[in-house]
């Protein structure tokens, strides 16, 4: 305990050292502690070694990742203005702005997967309305194991049980997202949650207490036992202990939550909040300490002040709690009671447990007994910096190395299709999304299932589309050049509906850190991102980062899945990949190099289409090559002349061509139109290549035979390549390779493989 002489702030006697096992076992390292005692000039109370072991952790401070995040330039100007707010905003004009924000809860979802996603969802819902926002869309990245194991299976399921009831309850849509299935996800799944909000730009609260003498207003649920060191947690590698963690996990009650959403947005119209927060990681210790960090100021507060579920919880607890639902408003000095009765109104707490002081410190009493003193800053911005080694991995020799070239052909294309088609990562998630309410709210434009989903925007012609979008064997193969098209792809997906993108949030998961060669992933991931959302103009404006996603068996891919809003000007322009009408012509536009040496770039020969590809995973169980080659400036024309031929209602359908290559994205048009098609391709490559193999810049479309003109006219314009391949017709799907016949079959026989690739219900552990 510390001790004070009376009317002083200054501690006049040191505590006892804090024993080695304890802070270890905290997450903090020996020079860690030693650096906490030059800051304090003193040993730290346990309640402080506590707080400064949450927010100097990975998952809080980013003291691996964050010299390397100083890339995205939106991020840096965050970390050297006046800090990050709860997440990011972009102005999409008419006053209006989106805020948004995705986040990981993978540990967590890994030993209780039902209030791990749950949780997840709720915390960065609380991220998107503490700006002053309503929340209008959630979505969701997920990853799993294969799903021929039972605890993949049982992650699984509870997983998505957890995001439809949370998403459900809390009245906000789920409205897209991406399932992806593979064997380094096994033990490690991963779990991301991103969330949207609209508000005023003039609106837009601030999450620093300024003010001195204002009031400190606690709100919301009240304090449990669950989630202590939810953040030290995540900052470790599971293991066979990882069960045993459980009590790290928070439980989340959604309509608490959704009464926090109502009372919150009417609290900030009165005026009278200076400043809000979410408890989210590190609970009152994080929203204390950086709300005061961003402001310069300080906080005193008293524990025992403080609602609580349980009576004989210590300060540490209090402290380091990760209840959910529950936030830190900053009041102006005398409207204290204005700002609680709208809480209370909602049936919620609200409770005066401190106030902002001018000394930059953080004072933690509990009555008459002071527990914790500490710089504010020193726990939100000062946490130590480490500069890790990287080292290339081994691996990449061999994969490299493989000779595409000798993949056999397989005996039959059409047990090719089917089997890609029936590839869970590929496959039908009507089973998953169905789930989840995505029209309450009843502002969605474009339903789950399509390249991305779109919200209309309430009082403006606009809409809002929003994808995540990530492939984890291209990073695993090639760091740079798979995040690049990580956002390529993303964007893409956007220009699909006809929406231009605008910005992004990110959410990286990767093993651990201090491997070299994990450390080298991240690195390479994270330039490849910066250099690519520069180059397609969409800055990263919020995110997180993942690290320890790894068990004793192996580590998962890197995985830098890129969130991103694109705006579409006139929402009744928009489009969907399904073929609309029989008689429509089906052609391929494709972003090509200007340049005269592209053919001889051994980067664009058309077998390296085949590196990292889904159908090198399923048809030969091989994970080689390098991912395909990318040309931003050829991507950025190939969005640009899809936006126009959509806004000028050229098209009837629009789909992105990726995983599984063109087979799988014409496959999918017909399946999702019910219509059948006849394509013909000519190719100077293998009919697997031409087929399967996901080259880059491509987009699948149809449209009237009467607007072919004006599309000629659109891709010359761009300097895009426009290649006939058919039409739409019938009940059958048919395609031929240089005018031999490799696919036929029934739409509704496709269709059954794709849609019962991932049972209804699944025996899973228990």
């Amino acid at each position: 305990m510390l001790i004070k002489e009376p009317g002083s702030k200054t501690v006049s006697k040191n505590t006892e050292p804090i024993a080695p096992e304890v802070y270890r076992e905290m997450g903090l390292i020996d020079s860690e502690y030693q650096k906490i005692v030059e800051v304090l000039g003193r040993h730290p109370t346990y309640t402080e070694v506590g707080m400064y072991s949450v927010m100097w952790s990975e998952h809080c401070g980013y003291k691996y990742s964050r010299p390397i995040l100083r890339l995205f330039k939106k991020y840096k100007e965050a970390l050297e203005g006046e800090g990050l707010e709860n997440a990011g905003v972009i102005d999409i004009g008419d006053g209006y702005g989106i805020v948004m924000k995705m986040e990981t809860h993978n540990h967590p979802s890994a030993v209780e997967p039902f209030q791990g996603a749950a949780t997840g969802v709720g915390g960065i819902l609380r991220d998107i309305f503490t700006m002053g926002a309503r929340p209008i869309a959630c979505l969701n990245s997920l990853r799993f194991g294969p799903l021929d194991d039972a605890h993949n299976r049982y992650l699984f399921e509870n997983v998505v049980a957890g995001i439809a009831h949370y998403g459900n309850c809390v009245g906000v849509p789920t409205i897209a997202g991406e399932v992806v299935f593979d064997d380094c996800y096994s033990g490690n799944c991963l779990v991301n949650a991103m969330s949207a909000g609209i508000v005023r730009i003039d609106d837009i609260a601030s999450a620093c207490a300024k003010g001195v003498g204002n009031s400190v207003l606690y709100v919301g649920s009240s304090t449990g036992c669950d989630g202590i060191h939810g953040a030290t947690f995540a900052s470790v590698e599971l293991g066979p202990d990882s069960e045993n963690r459980r009590p790290n996990v928070q439980i989340g009650d959604p309509f608490q939550e959704k009464l926090l959403i109502e009372a919150t947005i009417e609290a900030l119209k009165t005026g009278f909040v200076v400043g809000i927060q979410d408890m989210g990681a590190a609970g009152i210790t994080c929203s204390t300490c950086e709300t005061s960090a961003k402001a310069g100021t300080g906080m005193e507060i008293d524990v025992l002040k403080v609602p609580r579920r349980q009576s004989d919880m210590t300060p540490y607890e209090v402290m380091l709690s990760e209840s959910q639902e529950r936030m830190l408003a900053i009041v102006e000095k005398g409207h204290e009671d204005d700002v609680a009765a709208v809480f209370k109104k909602w049936g919620l707490n609200a409770v005066v447990i401190g106030h902002v002081t001018d000394d930059g410190l953080v004072h933690v009493w509990e009555g008459d007994q002071l527990v914790a003193e500490v710089p504010a800053k020193s726990l939100a911005d000062d946490a130590p910096t480490y500069y890790l080694e990287t080292e290339e991995p081994e691996y990449l020799k061999e994969v490299r190395c493989f000779d595409l070239t000798k993949i056999p052909e397989p005996a039959d294309y059409n047990e090719a299709l089917e089997k890609l088609l029936g590839s869970p990562s590929i496959a039908s998630k009507e089973w998953v999304y169905r789930q989840y309410d995505h029209m309450v709210q009843t502002n969605t434009a474009i339903l789950p299932g399509a390249d991305a989903a779109a919200l209309r925007i309430r009082g403006t012609k606009k809409a809002i589309a929003l994808v995540c979008d990530c492939n984890g064997r291209y990073c695993y193969l090639d760091p740079f050049v798979g995040a690049q098209i990580a956002v390529a792809e993303a964007a893409r997906n956007l220009a699909c509906v006809g929406a231009k993108a605008l910005g992004v949030t990110d959410c990286v998961s990767f093993g651990n850190p201090e491997k070299p060669q994990v450390f080298w992933q991240f690195k390479r991931a994270i330039e490849g991102m910066a250099e690519a959302c520069e180059a397609f103009d969409t800055p990263v404006i919020s995110g997180n980062v993942s690290f320890y996603n790894e068990t004793p068996e192996t580590a998962i891919y890197p995985t830098p899945v890129v969130g991103m809003l694109g705006l579409i000007e006139d929402a009744d322009k928009h489009c969907t990949p399904e073929f609309k009408r029989e008689g429509d012509v089906v052609a391929l536009l494709t972003g090509r190099r200007i340049t005269k040496d592209s053919e001889s770039d051994p980067g664009f020969c058309a077998v390296n289409d085949l590196g990292g590809s889904e159908y090198l995973k399923v048809m030969h169980n091989v994970v080689a090559g390098q991912p395909p080659a990318l040309d931003i400036e050829a991507e950025k024309r190939l969005h640009t002349c899809l936006i126009e031929a959509i806004s000028s209602n050229l098209l009837s359908s629009a789909h992105d061509c990726s995983d599984g290559g063109l087979a799988v994205a014409l496959a999918e048009s017909s399946i999702g139109g019910k219509l059948g098609v006849e394509a013909s391709i000519v190719a100077d490559c293998s009919a697997s290549v031409a087929l399967f193999g996901e080259a880059q810049s491509r987009a699948v479309i149809s449209l009237p035979p009467d607007k072919l003109g004006e599309l000629g006219e659109l891709v010359e314009k761009h300097a895009i390549e426009c290649t006939i391949l058919g039409k739409v017709q019938g009940d059958r799907f048919k395609i031929d390779v240089n005018g031999v016949t490799v696919i036929d079959r029934e739409v509704e026989q496709i269709t059954r493989v794709w849609k019962n690739a991932i049972p209804e219900r699944m025996e899973g552990r228990a």
